[in-house]
């Protein structure tokens, strides 16, 4: 390049374009050009300079050692003058510069440069002015960042908290969330319930993207002018915080509360990545800026116009989800507070832990870390969190509840131990049932004559319902139905070794129920038509039915398929079940945070306090039962948790029917068919009662009879919950199917009483029937049999006892004045009269 050529470049290409023309020839005749290759060290940090460097082509880069010099790290472009300043200061180089690319350069030696400056005193002047300049750029520039940090001051979020603490999938997959949004760099919405620091997720997302160097700042947007003029900032005026944020990130925390004058113009900006600044009234709309900040959107519930204009979407799960981790969130918390305080770390007790993973927390990780601190408050110089440290765990439910597991440990053992119920079922019930069966075919047909059909009619009937409220399906756990039809699958399996048929729990759940109603119908009717109740080889037919149906469905499907399903017996238990005062329940905190295997459920080899088990027969997990109806108590999943979860409670009766139960259209026409059976099993008294003149020894007029029995007294509910529609005036009542379940304690009260005279007047003579069953004389035996009178106070209790937990019921489940349910209730009152006639008749 000739001298001409370099002075108009240096002119126009580099900062000594303020020279004179002449100082510039003069520089352009001592230029010596040079070519360096990519990858070389011009000059070494710390040296000193030896000469001046204009970059003519190439790209150069600088690093330097002192960490309170950023600006020493930097690049050049062609058109840099290099050393200048060293030179003319005689200082040492700053920075080690080293070539990114092949670069011509002009190189000016050291001694020739200084030659020019003292013959032309134009270039130090120059480089005065160049300073003063640049002096003032920097002033300027640091008056706007400290106008920029005071706007910013009260928004800025200046570290994370923490990460994500556990190990659960959620805890994983949020981990994931967070590191995908922090690389992408595009919107992001957070959403999910109070309390889990939404705003932390925010945070480490920013400082996990490559703009963690920029400010990061939290708007709450309750407290947003509705103009957006703080936000969006003046048109010809003060600046918004969008632009006072530049390329860093700005948190809108609590969307939901965002003013809705407000929300078209967040929407744009999520949109378009442009936001229009605010005019006053009358002038012209501005027009819209480009927004280089990344926006994150934090909210407790996903926001449907906002959710179509982000990129990234993180529902931040619940800690009542996140079980497994509340261990490790709860060490974190106590560390944490120790650090803090200069306190010895105390010991969390396994108790303590399983409480604190059984409670649901409502306010998530705030309120798990003010429970944490206060314990430790309260231990003082203790060195344990104990379980009654962290009371204001325990909830309400459980609050309603006794554990007898923990409160009688003899009745854990006894119900772990292989008497319950295997020994029993498999030493007794087998063969026991086997004997009653062959005594009902060959031994006396009546009553009075037959010690086995005393037992089923006047033992079995009375005892089974008494027991209901108490412990609900216990007759269950040791029904020989099943018994058999648990050896007829083993053996079929030994003799056809094949993969039984899963459960078609679809249909089951839909017609299974509708199954065993129509069962239980035709039991009824044939009880009836044919005095099962006195006739000892139909009752030995009813019963090997039942069994058959055991054995068949046992045969083909695995575990209890026809005991959750199509028994009549079973769906009849599981009904009155729910109206008892205990269950069997798992704490769901420790099932979702310790439990990997689910032996209770499933089945498995023996594992720490758990035994080897083949799972629960009806295939009911305890931590997910609503109700009793599909937990026969056979203490499976106690014997099988090897974490103490499984539990026993004492509770307030039938709870579960105003708490979590939900109802069932089968259940109720069950319901109505054991209503209509108490009617049933009364024929005679009712026809005499009503003065009919029908001849029951006929079997159609009989049938006719019977049929109708069935179904007047589920007629009278009709007709009240239809008058309860017709005066309600704008008060909508409860639903059909849930309002029926009030009459469960009056069918099972009503059924009560009706066995009571069996059971309290022919029960008592089981010792001169057994006699008599075998053809020997047990005339002078004794008899335990209750006065009459003594049977009619109690059946008329029964009955009046009845009436009133069905009223109570009733009102717990509608939760409504009880002038609303006037009807219902009188509907209630009516048939309670109407059995005190004909059964104390």
């Amino acid at each position: 390049m000739t001298s001409p050529e370099t002075v108009i470049w240096l002119q126009e290409r580099t900062p000594l374009g303020i020279l004179s023309s002449g100082v510039l020839d003069a520089i352009a005749q001592v230029i010596e050009e040079t070519v360096f290759p990519a990858a070389t060290n011009l000059i070494t940090e710390g040296a000193t300079p030896e000469a001046l460097y204009i970059l003519q082509q190439g790209q150069l880069e600088s690093q330097t050692s002192n960490q309170k010099n950023p600006s020493g790290t930097c690049g050049f472009l062609p058109g840099a003058i290099i050393l200048l300043k060293e030179l003319l200061l005689d200082e040492l180089t700053p920075s080690t510069i080293t070539t990114v690319t092949e670069c011509q350069l002009w190189v000016i030696s050291a001694t020739k440069f200084n030659s020019l400056v003292a013959q032309y005193p134009e270039i130090a002047q120059v480089f005065s002015r160049l300073l003063a300049q640049e002096l003032a750029q920097v002033t300027s520039a640091l008056g706007y960042e400290q106008e920029r940090a005071v706007a910013l001051r009260p928004y800025l979020v200046t570290k994370a908290q923490r990460g994500i603490v556990g190990t659960s999938r959620y805890a994983v997959r949020l981990r994931e969330q967070i590191r995908e949004a922090a690389s992408n760099g595009k919107s992001v919405e957070i959403f999910g319930e109070p309390g889990l620091e939404k705003d932390n997720i925010a945070a480490l997302i920013h400082y996990g993207s490559p703009k963690r160097r920029e400010p990061i700042i939290k708007v709450n947007c309750g407290i947003l002018q509705t103009s957006g003029m703080d936000l969006f900032g003046r048109a010809g005026g003060k600046p918004g915080l969008l632009e006072w944020v530049e390329s860093g990130t700005i948190v809108f925390n609590n969307i939901q509360e965002l003013p809705p004058e407000l929300l078209p113009s967040v929407t744009q900006l999520l949109k378009t990545g442009k936001y229009t600044p605010v005019t006053r009234s009358g002038e012209p709309a501005a027009e819209p800026l480009p927004c280089k900040a990344r926006v994150i959107i934090v909210s407790e519930k996903t926001q449907s116009d906002i959710e179509k204009c982000v990129a990234n979407i993180i529902k931040v799960p619940p800690l009542r989800v996140r079980k497994t981790d509340i261990q490790a969130q709860v060490e974190y918390y106590t560390s944490l507070y120790i650090r803090g305080k200069s306190l010895r770390k105390p010991h969390i007790t396994p108790e303590a832990l399983r409480r604190l993973q059984s409670y649901d927390f409502p306010g998530n990780l705030k309120e798990l870390k003010n429970l944490v601190e206060r314990a430790i408050v309260q231990i003082g110089e203790g060195r344990e969190l104990t379980e009654e440290i962290f009371w204001s765990a325990q909830t309400q439910k459980k609050q309603l509840r006794l554990n007898l597991l923990n409160a009688y440990p003899g009745l854990r053992k006894f119900l772990r131990s292989p008497w319950w119920p295997d020994r029993i079922n498999y030493g007794f019930t087998v063969v026991g049932f086997a004997v009653i069966i062959a005594i009902l075919f060959i031994g006396p047909q009546t009553r009075d004559r037959n010690f086995v059909l005393n037992f089923f009619w006047a033992w079995w009937w009375p005892l089974s319902l008494f027991l209901f409220p108490f412990l609900g399906r216990i007759w269950c756990s040791v029904c020989p139905f099943m018994i058999y039809g648990e050896i007829t699958q083993k053996l079929s399996l030994w003799l056809f070794p094949r993969k039984l048929q899963s459960w078609p729990r679809q249909k089951a759940e839909k017609w299974g129920g509708w199954f065993l109603f129509g069962l239980f119908t035709l039991i009824f009717l044939w009880e009836e038509l044919w005095d099962l109740q006195n006739t000892a080889y139909l009752s030995a037919c009813l019963l090997l039915l039942i069994t058959a149906g055991a054995m068949i469905f046992s045969a083909i499907f695995e575990r209890r398929f026809w005991c959750r399903y199509l028994c009549p017996i079973g769906g009849m238990n599981g009904l009155f079940a729910k109206l008892s005062m205990t269950e069997l329940r798992a704490q769901q905190g420790i099932c979702s945070a310790s439990c990997t295997t689910y032996q209770c459920y499933k089945g498995g080899p023996e594992k720490g306090e758990g035994m080897e088990t083949n799972g629960c027969p009806l295939y009911s997990h305890p931590a997910q039962l609503q109700d009793n109806k599909d937990c026969v108590l056979c203490m499976t999943c106690l014997k099988a948790c090897p974490h103490r979860s499984v539990e026993l409670n004492l509770r307030p009766p039938a709870i579960e029917l105003w708490t979590t139960h939900t109802p069932h259209s089968y259940e109720v026409a069950l319901l109505f068919l054991l209503l209509g059976g108490v009617y049933l099993h009364r024929l005679p008294e009712l026809q005499a009662w009503l003065d009919l003149p029908l001849d029951l020894t006929a079997f159609w007029p009989h049938l006719g009879f019977s049929v109708v029995t069935l179904i007047i007294p589920t007629a009278t509910i009709f007709g009240a919950y239809g008058l309860m529609h017709l005066t309600q005036f704008g008060r909508k009542p409860r639903p059909f199917l849930a309002l029926t379940y009030g009459y469960l304690p009056l069918v099972l009260g009503g059924n009560l009483a009706h066995y009571l005279r069996l059971g309290l007047g022919e029960g008592g003579r089981i010792l001169p029937v057994f006699f008599a069953t075998f053809g020997l004389s047990g005339e002078q035996l004794p008899i335990l049999v209750a006065h009459p009178a003594v049977i009619d106070f109690l059946q008329g209790f029964t009955l009046i006892f009845s009436v009133l937990c069905t009223i109570i019921l009733t009102q717990k489940i509608a939760r409504q004045p009880m002038r609303s349910l006037f009807w219902q209730h009188l509907a209630a009152i009516g048939l309670g009269i109407s059995m005190w006639v004909i059964i104390l008749s």
